[in-house]
């Protein structure tokens, strides 16, 4: 199995100041509010500056170094009331905050304050009359979390518009700069019913492609085929595509992971998980639903697991609908609707049965998105709330550290704890050692059943319905930030801006005493990089 992605640091020249930021952000991923040891630093390094792909980086990992302290008691800015539902996670590149609606909108704001810089309305959204199932609505336009290439300063999204009267799902790459188009084709596979077609799956970046999956609209109606596509960034070049379900007859298998991106390893292999196909007996020939599946940058089948109970899970729409977890030792973590963890061997994934442990039962509810992932430690969306699984590897086990009953919505981690959106709109700030609420805020009803935060330019943002609420890491007391006055819709008229309740918890007794040890390694951290600078200079 091989280790996760290690993406360059941006800005970290070995510069007694930057350095001096690693460690203070190094010891705070260390220390966790809650018990000493219970956060342990990401095998997945991290971009300090922003958040480009879903769950910060293309492993998927959701761990945020670049924040050491978050205060939700006082809201930094709340974002202008946006012209359609929020459905992806906001990302940050270059000082400005990226979000996309189910009207075909995207909008860059300010970092700082929350104010639009452009927005750009790409098409018109698909009626939800017009499909013929689905939960999405008035509209269904930008569904899965944008990528951005920093490399190009463009960001990708997959717009579902209505082209000539019917349903096309349109990659589209905008300048981050100035929204300018810089590429737009058609995905829809040859042969697909687009109106049965939902990109649901956030967006990364592979080998010079943009890679996403593709399942069907909510209630599994027409016929559509469950999908994994890379597109090429560039108009040259044609995409490749995974399909599921592929043989005659043979239907459904959707790629949607509760909205989570597709993971790439650090061989540029996708990693996904695939929903409940057509075929729900055992005799027949196995149909790559109900899986986990590795393949190639080109899509080539690489190696696959589904349980033993495809079948009947396939019946029962029990599906795999996590993000893979690739860990440090090279297991792998899935789960899905049949709330069972499985544990799996990376380098041998083994076929059907072939699993190295399995937790049943792990929480009440479906398990849906993209987890968060430190060491051996993985933290799970499940709906009724986050759980914490950790990983043995000699013997192979999987123990249950706890379920919150808290939250729900896919996790992150950030300043040392674990953040999650529950479906009653609150930002829940939790310890990653025994789940317990650390700190809240209310942020307003999401549109979703996984809505997720992001951290970026020292920020944890949450989205609500139609709006983005910023936290930082300033100190409590001061009176709730004031909304920004609404936008011009682009089409649809959206509802006033929601006022910024104040949340509950500031930093705890322990956060502090945390935050003043980190501060003491960063001290002396910054003195060994001078003397060590002047040493240089004199020789």
């Amino acid at each position: 199995m091989q280790t996760l992605v290690r993406p360059r640091l941006r800005g970290m020249a070995a510069t007694p100041r930057a350095a001096a930021a690693g460690i203070l952000a190094l010891a705070c991923v260390f220390w966790a509010p809650g018990g000493a040891g219970a956060v342990t630093p990401s095998s997945a390094a991290a971009d300090p500056h922003g958040w480009t792909v879903y769950h910060q980086n293309r492993a998927g990992t959701g761990v945020a170094p670049s924040v050491t302290a978050v205060n939700t008691r006082t809201r930094a800015w709340t974002s202008p009331a946006l012209d359609g539902s929020i459905y992806g996670e906001p990302l940050v590149y270059a000082r400005r905050v990226y979000v996309a609606t189910e009207n075909d909108t995207v909008y860059a704001l300010s970092s700082a304050t929350g104010r639009l810089v452009w927005s750009r309305h790409l098409g018109r959204p698909v009626p939800q009359s017009s499909l013929p199932c689905g939960d999405i609505g008035p509209t269904v336009g930008i569904t899965g979390t944008p990528v951005i290439d920093p490399s190009r300063g463009e960001i990708f999204v997959v717009a579902d518009e209505l082209v000539r009267g019917r349903p096309a799902h349109i990659l589209v790459g905008l300048a981050t700069a100035s929204g300018r188009t810089e590429i737009t084709r058609d995905v829809d596979p040859p042969g697909a019913d687009p109106a049965a077609l939902l990109q649901r799956t956030g967006l990364t970046l592979d080998a010079g492609r943009v890679v996403f999956g593709m399942g069907g609209n909510h209630g599994d109606c027409g016929s559509y085929r469950g999908r994994v596509e890379a597109v090429p960034e560039t108009a040259r070049g044609r995409p490749v595509v995974f399909t599921v379900d592929a043989a005659p007859g043979e239907s459904q298998g959707a790629v949607w992971m509760g909205g989570a991106a597709p993971v790439v390893d650090s061989s540029g292999h996708v990693w996904v998980t695939v929903g409940n196909g057509s075929v729900t007996s055992a005799s027949h020939t196995y149909d790559h639903s109900d899986s986990v599946l590795e393949l190639s940058p080109t899509m080539r089948l690489l190696q696959f697991f589904a349980p033993r109970t495809w079948a009947s899970d396939n019946a029962q729409d029990a599906d795999m609908s996590t993000a893979p977890a690739l860990l440090p030792g090279g297991q792998v973590i899935a789960s899905g609707k049949s709330r069972t963890v499985y544990l799996l061997n990376g380098a041998h994934l083994g076929g059907i049965g072939h699993q190295e442990t399995a937790l049943r039962s792990a929480c009440n509810d479906v398990i849906d998105g993209g987890s968060a992932v430190v060491g051996t430690t993985v933290y799970l969306p499940c709906l009724s709330g986050v759980i914490a699984v950790r990983v043995a590897q000699s013997p192979s086990a999987l123990r249950l550290l706890w379920s919150s009953g808290t939250g729900g919505g896919p996790p992150i981690i950030a300043a040392g704890l674990i953040w999650t959106i529950g479906q009653n709109g609150i930002l829940y700030g939790l310890s990653p050692a025994a789940g317990t609420v650390r700190q809240q805020a209310s942020i307003g009803v999401p549109a979703n059943h996984f809505p997720t935060p992001s951290v970026g330019d020292g920020l944890l943002l949450a989205p609500s319905a139609r709006n983005v609420v910023a936290f930082g890491s300033g100190s409590g007391g001061a009176a709730p930030a004031s909304p920004v006055p609404a936008l011009a819709p682009a089409s649809a008229s959206p509802p006033s801006s929601q006022p910024a309740p104040p949340g509950g918890g500031g930093l705890a007794p322990g956060a502090i005493a945390g935050i003043v040890v980190a501060g003491l390694a960063v001290t002396g951290g910054a003195g060994w990089l001078l003397r060590r600078r002047r040493m240089t200079r004199d020789n």
